[in-house]
């Protein structure tokens, strides 16, 4: 256990902000997986939708400092392709 005022402090800081990043990972998997859904159901206008919210929402949690730039737009592309092969084979 800590002995140290500042020591006590960084557990709690540790705490609230393992915490605050379970809730974005989470988020950021439900988000993939829901556009992932679409394109294997092979619905078109889903999987458009699914990726407009995941382009949002994983830029937002790159201004947040959650995910880095790279990985934000490695992760878009990555489904933007998916999206768009789905749309030229319906």
């Amino acid at each position: 256990m800590a002995n140290h005022k500042s020591a006590e402090k960084r557990i709690r800081q540790t705490k609230t902000r393992t915490e605050r990043n379970r809730y974005y990972k989470t988020r950021i998997k439900n988000i993939v997986r829901d556009l992932r859904e679409a394109v294997v159901s092979k619905d078109v206008a889903k999987a458009q939708e699914a990726l407009k919210v995941a382009n949002r929402e994983l830029h937002k949690y790159v201004s947040k400092g959650i995910l880095k730039k790279n990985t934000a737009s490695r992760k878009v592309s990555r489904l933007n392709a998916s999206v768009k092969k789905l749309a030229q084979s319906a």
